[in-house]
This record gives C-alpha cells, sequence and structure tokens, in this order.
C-alpha cells in the first residue's frame, strides 16, 4: 500500500468535508462566533496529536537517548517548531492554538466553554471523563474521544494517521473554503487575526507540514503491510470524525438562527 492508495480510499469523505453545507451557513457574525466557539475543540485537540508525536518519535525525557529514525525525528521538530510557537500578525511567539483564541476575542466569540473544558481536564487529570461529562455536543465529544483515543493506543503510524490526513493533508483545501466564507459575509468586520490564522494554516500545510507528515507516515508504515491497513482505517475514521464535528457545528448555527 502506498500513499496514493490510502488518498484514493478517502476521496469520498475529504469531498463530503469540502463540499460541506455548512460553509454557506456562516452568513452573519452570529453564526461566525458559533462556528468559532465549536471549532476551536478541534484547534485545541490537534496539538495533543502533535505533541503525542513528539513524544513517541523523539527523545522528550531524560537521560537523552537518540531516537531510532533521525528523518521523522526531523519532521515532528520542524512541525511542532511552527504549531507551538508561530509568528503572530504582530510579531510575538505564539501557538497556534493561543492565536486563535486571541481570533476569537477580537470578533467578540466566546472562549469560556474551551477554557472551562480545560479546566476540567486539569481537575480530573482524565481527559476521557472530562469529555463525558461536559456538555458538549454528541458529535465534538466523539470527535475528542477519537483523538485521545488513538493517542492513548499509543502507535506512532496510527497518531501520524489522524495527524496527516484528518488534519495536515485536509487543512489547506478546507480552510480554503471558510476563508472565501469569511472575507465575502464579513467585508466591514475586523477578522485580520482570524484571517491570518486560517492564511499561515494554509501557507504552511500546503507548502511544507502537508509534504512532510506524508514523509513521516511513509518512514513510519515503511514495508509493513499490517501497519499501512491501520494508517488508512484510522484514517477514514478521522475524516468521518470531522464530518460529525461539521455536522455538529451546522446544528448549532441552524438551531440559534431558528430561535432569533
Amino acid at each position: 500500500m502506498t500513499i496514493q492508495d490510502i488518498n484514493s480510499t478517502i476521496e469520498p469523505q475529504k469531498k463530503v468535508l469540502l463540499q460541506h453545507s455548512l460553509y454557506a451557513k456562516v452568513k452573519t457574525i452570529d453564526d461566525l462566533k458559533s462556528f468559532l466557539e465549536n471549532h476551536v475543540f478541534a484547534v485545541w485537540d490537534f496539538m495533543s496529536l502533535l505533541k503525542a508525536l513528539q513524544s513517541k518519535l523523539t527523545c522528550t525525557t531524560t537521560p537523552w537517548f537518540a531516537t531510532k529514525n533521525p528523518e521523522t525525528r526531523y519532521l515532528i521538530n520542524e512541525i511542532v517548531l511552527a504549531e507551538e510557537s508561530d509568528l503572530t500578525l504582530d510579531g510575538r511567539r505564539q501557538s497556534h492554538y493561543e492565536m486563535y483564541i486571541e481570533a476569537m476575542h477580537d470578533c467578540g466569540a466566546s472562549t469560556l466553554e474551551i477554557e472551562s473544558f480545560l479546566e476540567e481536564i486539569n481537575s480530573l487529570q482524565n481527559i476521557f471523563v472530562a469529555i463525558k461529562t461536559s456538555n458538549l455536543h454528541p458529535n465534538i465529544k466523539a470527535f475528542l474521544d477519537f483523538t485521545f483515543s488513538v493517542i492513548e493506543q499509543g502507535k506512532p503510524h496510527e497518531i501520524a494517521a489522524a495527524f496527516t490526513f484528518g488534519r495536515e493533508d485536509l487543512i489547506p483545501s478546507m480552510f480554503t473554503e471558510i476563508l472565501k466564507n469569511f472575507q465575502t459575509n464579513f467585508p466591514d468586520t475586523d477578522l485580520s487575526k482570524l484571517i491570518y490564522y486560517f492564511e499561515r494554516h494554509i501557507e504552511l500545510d500546503a507548502d511544507e507540514h502537508g509534504p512532510m507528515a506524508m514523509q513521516m507516515i511513509t518512514e513510519l508504515c515503511g514495508e509493513d503491510a499490517q501497519k499501512w491497513t491501520e494508517v488508512e482505517e484510522i484514517s477514514v475514521l478521522a475524516l468521518e470524525k470531522r464530518i460529525g464535528l461539521w455536522d455538529a457545528i451546522e446544528e448549532t448555527i441552524t438551531m440559534n438562527v431558528e430561535m432569533v
């Protein structure tokens, strides 16, 4: 099996995501706020996939030992550098999650739910209990539960599959669709930080991180047919969970409109 084979397998799910009716539903600033307040959970849990890979593929403990594959070590460290400490629009260093939170504040979206959720995780010290007992939409719970279940399984190639095919490879095309909608529907609203966040992701993932992540998959699977099969299965599931997330956000926006 190859990267091309997996891309062929997941094409139906990618098509659903890129043609999802959610994009057309973000018509007002309130719709945008609803989108951001739910999508932020995907922005946050992406960082956990990233750090899980760094933990698996590099040495993050002492005493230090060189990990087996210098190539995957380099690839993940390069991605971590940009995702965890990128340059903001005004030249500061922040993670992409922190950039997103600032962008939410700028357009009046609430960060209370994500912040309360993170406090609950810190208090309970158990991500799965925090997800289960939260008031999040069932699809968002399923999305998060999938991410952390893959992490807990601890297989680097499966974590890399969720990271690569569920996120990095998908983001440029998907975020381009989102950005088009923002610029069309909110010409008089200052969304400079939010647009910068999306444009930065499109630039990094299309030109650098996407190809790096693909190479990482190839390095991790090698000639192991079982690993390639598991990568394929996880990739399909990751995209299905993303479709569920998009469905949840669309449902939230539709309900808010009907209540007005």
